[in-house]
């Protein structure tokens, strides 16, 4: 990319695409275009087709997804897998439609098999049984991600995919029922410690194991990618690390200050028993990360106190 090519960062309201946003500008890109989902409903064909005819981006990020932790994807199953293949379908096709010379989709770890070994590479994907608790979502992304080798194929386009592992961050969505495990975490513990909480009940046993990637971090790597890579194989985004659970609530609650008890609710769903990127192809590429995860989190507390309409949510 040049410093003065069209770049459209969709959905740049959200943590993701925000992040993207504040990479490029701190990399002297000047030409950035958005768009609010007020200004443009990306499941909207008709408006999608449109916006890119008359702009004609050279370049796309496509962060733009409907996103929600355990609770949400349960509840919602239809609504997570049609307002994700529609937006993602609308946006890669239009992109291809006018022109785009290089489209970067973002999909997340959860198109890997449940049970797929671990770490996790980019070439266990369709390998076995999805966990069940995101499989709506994660088939929407697996879509996204073919479409974009399928336009490769079969038309010689450059779209590439890129899979963050959990992320957490600047903008993340702290609701009580419907965020993912870390940015709850930082609620539930801060929430606990103002009204004097002795104890603070968290789901499952704690024993899943995790890894958590600085939205900043991904940032930095999608804007590396996009100027460094080209392929149809997605490319892992993560820190190659892992911890329990439990291990993670025992570091928000020190981050936040929570002095309690931490008790947990077996009855609770644990989900996929272990979720480890395989970063070793990012890695060969020449990048890795640089935020460490308890000053990530200290980071990502700054962000709840300082943002209120984001701790409303």
């Amino acid at each position: 990319m040049k410093k003065d090519s069209l770049i459209y960062v969709a959905g740049h309201r959200g943590m993701v695409g925000s992040a993207i946003v504040r990479e490029l500008e701190r990399q002297g890109y000047t030409r950035l275009l958005t768009r609010t989902h007020a200004e443009l409903d990306l499941c909207d064909q008709v408006a999608v087709n449109h916006f890119f005819a008359e702009h004609k981006p050279e370049y796309v990020f496509l962060a733009a997804a409907k996103v929600g932790g355990i609770v949400a994807n349960q509840n919602a199953l239809a609504d997570f897998m049609y307002e994700n293949m529609m937006l993602e379908m609308n946006v890669i096709h239009a992109a291809w439609r006018n022109g785009c010379k290089k489209l970067e989709f973002l999909g997340s770890s959860c198109i890997y098999p449940r049970m797929a070994p671990q770490p996790m590479t980019e070439q266990c994907l369709l390998t076995g049984e999805l966990e069940k608790t995101n499989e709506a979502y994660a088939l929407a992304k697996i879509s996204g991600l073919k479409y974009c080798e399928f336009l490769n194929r079969q038309y010689g386009t450059d779209y590439i995919s890129v899979m963050p592992t959990n992320l957490y961050g600047p903008n993340d969505n702290y609701h009580p029922e419907h965020s993912h495990v870390l940015p709850a975490l930082i609620r539930r513990f801060h929430e606990a410690k103002v009204s004097g909480a002795d104890t603070v009940t968290c789901w499952g046993d704690g024993s899943p194991l995790r890894e958590f990637l600085y939205v900043d971090d991904l940032a930095n790597l999608c804007v590396f990618l996009m100027n460094n890579y080209s392929g149809n194989e997605t490319v892992n985004a993560g820190t190659g690390k892992e911890l329990s659970i439990k291990q993670l609530t025992e570091l928000v609650a020190k981050v936040v200050g929570y002095k309690g008890k931490i008790e947990w609710d077996i009855t609770r769903p644990n989900g996929t028993p272990r979720k480890l990127l395989d970063v070793s192809k990012a890695s060969r590429l020449g990048w890795t990360y640089k935020t460490e995860l308890e000053d990530g989190i200290r980071l990502a507390y700054q962000d709840f106190l300082t943002n209120p309409m984001r701790a409303e949510r």
